[in-house]
């Protein structure tokens, strides 16, 4: 399934969520029981599209009906969840997911019993209408990246009009705050004068690397990440690559968990594989910190735990890290048992990681300034 481009007018949105009921109805008028199939969204069903280039749903599939009490309640919270969204189609308001949650305490047999089981449900009507989450006006409760760098873009503000912001002269140290939705109705790219675009785990060294001047100095857009990052943040990375042509260079912690970030960076994410090629960014490098960095740089580090190694051994037979350069960093860090965080280079000062560690990384991935 491609939704690439395929942006939804709200009269389609609503007639997609109807053909939801539609058919619900049809089968029950035919003594049929009512049912819904979704692929199986597990990491067994995930298979690499060579012409796409990212990691998509296979073929295997699951069959949601009413023959079981709690299938059929998910049923009947999916109807509630279509007219739940039409509604704020029509009024033109936006809800946050944890928002749809408490509203579900309304809905009687089909209220959610958690907050997971409401996301899931939003995920599985965004692969049955082949319609996006920002389509149905709901938002996530963390909000987006922060950019700061010489690239420019025009925001619609709620009042409707289009605000020209430049992510580093118009915006302070924290930078330009990405919204939820970042697609054209509601934002814009304009122009840029940067040579990539780097992408970085934790806010520590994102406020380093702004204070050291380094976008500036390296001619890049520097963003945060805020750790797993944000659909929004991995959507709007994917347009500054596409549309301005730009690399992607992703710095992290070496851990198990940072390399997963990459990942859903370069190649997608298991809980979002429907829309892989929306969001994820093929291309994608990873610059740091690896386990060679650990050695090579005698970084300070911390002991793997039970979790760390058996999230790497998971790793090892994940089809997003089934490269000859993945096998080596994964089993050279069971090797030498260790983790690192991005802070690790403060050892040598609060300068080393923008006057030798990151030039040094860049001019071996032909980047260098």
């Amino acid at each position: 399934m491609s939704i690439v481009g395929q942006r939804k007018t709200k009269e389609e949105v609503k007639d997609a969520l109807k053909d939801i009921a539609s058919e619900m109805h049809n089968k029950m008028e035919k003594g049929v029981p009512p049912s819904m199939t979704l692929p199986v969204r597990s990491k067994t069903n995930i298979g690499f599209d060579n012409k796409l280039g990212v990691y998509k749903y296979g073929k295997k599939k699951s069959t949601r009906d009413a023959t079981s009490l709690g299938s059929a309640r998910q049923l009947l919270r999916s109807l509630h969840v279509t007219e739940f969204i039409e509604q704020m189609i029509d009024s033109g308001k936006s809800s946050t997911l944890r928002e749809m949650y408490y509203i579900s305490e309304a809905w009687g047999h089909g209220k959610f019993g958690s907050q997971n089981e409401s996301n899931n449900l939003a995920e599985d009507l965004e692969i049955v209408t082949k319609c996006l989450r920002e389509d149905f006006k709901l938002r996530p409760e963390e909000d987006g990246a922060r950019i700061i760098g010489n690239v420019t873009f025009e925001e619609r503000n709620r009042k409707g009009d289009w605000m020209r912001i430049n992510c580093r002269d118009d915006v302070g140290d924290s930078g330009y705050g990405v919204p939820y939705n970042v697609e054209a109705e509601k934002l814009t790219l304009i122009e840029e004068d940067v040579d990539f675009i780097m992408a970085i785990e934790t806010g520590g060294m994102f406020d380093r690397l702004v204070e050291n001047g380094f976008d500036e100095e390296a001619r890049c857009a520097l963003i945060h990440l805020k750790g797993q990052p944000a659909r929004s943040t991995r959507r709007i990375m994917k347009r500054m690559s596409q549309e301005w042509n730009k690399p992607i260079i992703v710095f992290a912690d070496c851990d198990p968990w940072s390399f997963r970030i990459y990942a859903s960076i370069a190649y997608g994410a298991i809980k979002t594989a429907h829309i892989s090629e929306y969001l994820a960014t093929k291309g994608a490098q990873y610059l740091g910190i690896t386990a060679d960095d650990i050695l090579a740089y005698d970084l300070p580090s911390d002991e793997l735990t039970k979790q760390d190694l058996s999230a790497l051994d998971s790793e090892l037979t994940d089809p997003r890290f089934n490269t000859g350069y993945w096998r080596d960093q994964i089993n050279l860090m069971k090797e030498i048992g260790k983790k690192a965080e991005q802070q690790s280079l403060a050892k040598y000062g609060l300068d080393f990681v923008t006057d030798t560690y990151l030039p040094e990384k860049l001019a071996d991935i032909g980047l260098g300034y």
